[in-house]
């Protein structure tokens, strides 16, 4: 899989996302992440791809977020937090695209197209 999106078809910013790429002529593989979590190494590449720390594509005002007793100033390594988005998908940041061997955080849509 070379061109994925790491998908929520029920968020408007990933559907819009998605159709900018299908606009656009980018075929990408669609991984409905919540149905099929990443693995830690994909998570990990993506960060890596991003330049961001886990802890920048969680979506921590999410409900499932304080139901954890999680918080950003926990002590935690990149490991643990990358094991926690693994484990609690709701949890990751949408979409995340990845075109070739560059990725994007499609939010807004509009951040994707500088991987195009």
């Amino acid at each position: 899989m070379s061109n994925l999106i790491f998908h929520n078809p029920r968020c408007s910013k990933s559907r819009e996302t998605l159709q900018l790429l299908k606009d656009r002529g980018v075929q990408v593989d669609i991984v409905e992440y919540l149905d099929h979590p990443p693995s830690v190494d994909d998570l990990r590449a993506a960060c890596a791809g991003l330049g961001l720390a886990p802890t920048a594509i969680i979506r921590a005002k999410e409900s499932l977020f304080k139901e954890l007793g999680l918080s950003l100033d926990d002590a935690r390594s990149d490991e643990e937090w990358l094991q926690i988005l693994h484990d609690n998908p709701k949890l990751i940041e949408r979409p995340i695209v990845k075109v070739g061997e560059q990725y994007a955080l499609g939010r807004p849509p509009e951040n994707v197209l500088v991987i195009l």
